[in-house]
């Protein structure tokens, strides 16, 4: 069965408000490049093997491109494919969670609510699982709160699903995506100065091989990469990054994602992996 993904077409997609360092004085968004750059980004999930799903884009919603942070997708054994609503940080975000809360209703998924009060937390762009599914790994400190992950950490109990919080201190490193990619099972990719140091060290316990990301690399969204059989799709590439990426088996394909890294946003952002 080839992976399913979710995508949002950017017909809407600008840089309206600064959320993140990232969109500080930038050129204005072109439109039709961020068209083509997306196709391009479908394209190349469907060469490694991806089926591509899309939801349909909403005009005055410019972010809901960043198809990763609105719902927490997740599979149980006894529940089946389930989501997790997202409370966003910036109002002009938490109008996108009922469109995305829709789609999934529609294609067979159950609602997990988590009542998080006046917390934050934001889908998959800081609740990221282990490749096998076994545990997630839950970022906190700029976008989700440390409340917020307590509380989603107590309903996933529920199913006998470890979170192992984590807590982000470089602002670049806003979400946990963009400074943690797993490439398989026993292999991680991270930036260790976006970690507090107690999290880093938690982080060591369950992983043979961490590959350490320089700031440079980091900051050009390098750890937000998509592994997809065989295939690391990132918007860049150094020796370095080449080297890890060989040594795990992984071959590196460049997409181009320069307008949407003018919102702080790369290649994961922009998609959701379907169980």
């Amino acid at each position: 069965m080839p992976k399913q993904v979710l995508l949002c077409p950017p017909a809407y997609f600008d840089v309206v408000d600064r959320k993140n360092p990232y969109m500080l004085g930038k050129s204005p968004v072109d439109r039709a490049k961020a068209q083509q750059q997306w196709q391009a980004l479908c394209s190349a999930l469907e060469r490694a093997g991806c089926q591509v799903e899309t939801i349909a884009p909403v005009p005055g919603l410019e972010d809901m491109v960043f198809a990763a942070n609105q719902v927490f997708v997740g599979f149980h054994k006894g529940l089946g494919k389930f989501i997790v609503p997202s409370r966003m940080l910036h109002p002009s975000r938490q109008r996108e969670v009922a469109f995305y809360v829709d789609w999934y209703l529609q294609h067979g998924f159950k609602i997990i609510e988590v009542d998080l009060g006046a917390d934050y937390l934001e889908g998959h762009g800081d609740l990221l699982w282990h490749p096998d599914w076994s545990l997630i790994y839950a970022g906190y400190g700029f976008r989700s709160t440390l409340g917020g992950v307590e509380k989603f950490s107590h309903a996933m109990s529920k199913l006998d699903i470890p979170v192992v919080p984590l807590h982000l201190v470089d602002p670049y490193c806003y979400h946990l995506d963009t400074c943690f990619c797993p490439l398989n099972n026993e292999a991680i990719l991270i930036y260790p100065a976006a970690y507090a140091p107690e999290s880093l060290a938690t982080l060591r316990g369950f992983w043979k091989r961490m590959h350490h990301l320089t700031a440079d690399e980091a900051h050009k969204f390098m750890g937000n990469g998509i592994v997809a059989n065989g295939s690391y799709l990132t918007p860049y590439v150094t020796p370095h990054l080449d080297a890890i990426l060989r040594q795990e088996g992984l071959t590196p394909v460049i997409v181009d994602t320069s307008e949407f890294e003018k919102s702080g946003g790369s290649l994961f952002c922009m998609k959701t992996l379907l169980p």
